[in-house]
């Protein structure tokens, strides 16, 4: 049996093979990272912008020792959703700023202390719940994006609907090689083909849009009610961050949990989100895409990595491209936000299979089950002007029974 080539880490690759697998790596994380930004309704350009600048500071950090590209976080959709709706974008991107510090001062916690405590703070039994609630709480906007909740429905935006859905989720299943990798993008311009043949497409802002543009930068602007929003998301996305590294490192063969080690990793990341946050952009994250894409090729190679994330920022630059993406209709974005929403809670369920959560045991049967009802529940509570409801205020519920329950341990007064 053939055994294909391994480009290891800190391999340099020539640039015939460089160019192609780079423009891979763009492409792998092109249809999830931008449809972040059209569902908060700002331009794409700014993010592509500093995803590619997000990739370049974490291999920075990490002293080019970790293969990572940085996208688009799925994580912060539905607390962000809610500050924009309240507050505007410029105070989301204050909570993004908040959150990447905070995160940063964290991977400091994590150099000093390890990262047991994470699961005294929250154990998985509480994580699983809290992550499943970012895509549950999004539900209806999906089918509200696709036009499917509107009193008078129309044909073409439930035909462009299913198409779309139907790609995203029969490709992840059926398709081969590297279009494996890309389901969402290929469903995206299916989507997108089905809408143009609909006629709910025009090019009028493509036709009139300069080849050369600059992104849109946006200054964040900060309050309290939104930070506190927005804020619970860091436990959310220091967990995603762990697993992704712990992945990696079996992919490739190193630990880099301890070369060059989590608490640069997290600090990379999390100072990307940061920076990105002060310019007007989404925050970022470690992506799995691109993971796949090393797993599936055996390009592990930092360089090819690099390079992707330079023609991210070149793409950013280019303004018809930012137009094209901007007339991609609601019922694509509703059927592909369909499927993901769905995923981000069935992955908050996979927290507590590959945990193994034990559900005989009465204390995991409790949180779950109240971390469940006070985020569905509708329930909120009033501390001044700051309203905490959702997936903030069932975090917090968590976190709360899981230092309950860690306290009554170490007093030996539980019998389970």
């Amino acid at each position: 049996m053939e055994h294909k080539r391994i480009i290891q880490v800190d391999e340099k690759v020539p640039f015939n093979l460089l160019l192609p697998l780079s423009i891979q790596h763009m492409f792998a994380m092109f249809g999830a990272s931008v449809l972040v930004p059209f569902l908060f309704g700002i331009n794409p350009a700014i993010v592509l912008l500093m995803n590619g600048c997000g990739t370049l500071i974490f291999m920075t950090v990490t002293k080019g020792k970790a293969p990572a590209y940085l996208g688009s976080s799925f994580a912060f959709l539905a607390p962000a959703s809610i500050v924009i709706s309240k507050f505007g974008y410029p105070y989301a991107l204050g909570g993004f700023v908040a959150v990447g510090f905070c995160g940063c001062i964290l991977s400091l916690i994590i150099y000093k202390f390890g990262t047991k405590w994470i699961d005294v703070v929250l154990p998985p039994a509480a994580m699983g719940p809290v992550v499943a609630l970012i895509g549950l709480e999004l539900s209806s906007s999906a089918a509200s994006n696709a036009g499917l909740l509107d009193e008078t429905i129309n044909p073409s935006n439930v035909i462009v609907f299913f198409v779309t859905l139907g790609f995203a989720v029969f490709g992840s299943i059926l398709f081969r090689g590297f279009l494996s990798v890309i389901p969402i993008l290929i469903a995206v311009i299916a989507g997108y083909i089905a809408a143009v043949a609909c006629g709910i497409v025009s090019f009028e802002e493509v036709a009139q849009a300069s080849w050369i543009a600059l992104p849109n930068f946006t200054a964040p602007k900060f309050n309290v009610e939104a930070i506190l929003i927005i804020l619970p998301v860091i436990l959310v996305i220091a967990s995603e961050h762990i697993g992704h590294q712990v992945v990696t490192s079996k992919i490739i063969g190193r630990d880099l949990l301890k070369d060059p080690g989590l608490h640069r990793s997290l600090f990379g990341d999390n100072f990307s989100t940061m920076i990105s946050g002060m310019l007007g952009s989404v925050p970022t994250t470690t992506y799995g895409e691109n993971i796949g894409v090393m797993a599936m090729t055996g390009v592990y190679s930092v360089r090819v990595i690099a390079g992707a994330a330079v023609l991210s920022i070149i793409c950013s630059f280019i303004g018809k491209l930012s137009a094209l993406i901007s007339t991609i209709p609601g019922p694509v974005i509703g059927g592909i936000s369909f499927l993901l929403y769905g995923m981000i809670g069935t992955s908050g369920l996979r927290i507590l299979v590959d945990s193994k959560v034990d559900f005989a045991k009465s204390r995991n049967q409790a949180l779950t089950s109240v971390i469940f009802v006070t985020g569905l529940s509708g329930i909120a509570v009033n501390i001044g002007n700051i309203q905490l409801k959702g997936m903030v205020l069932a975090c917090i519920v968590g976190m709360a029974m899981s230092l309950a329950f860690y306290i009554l341990d170490r007093f030996h007064l539980t019998n389970d």
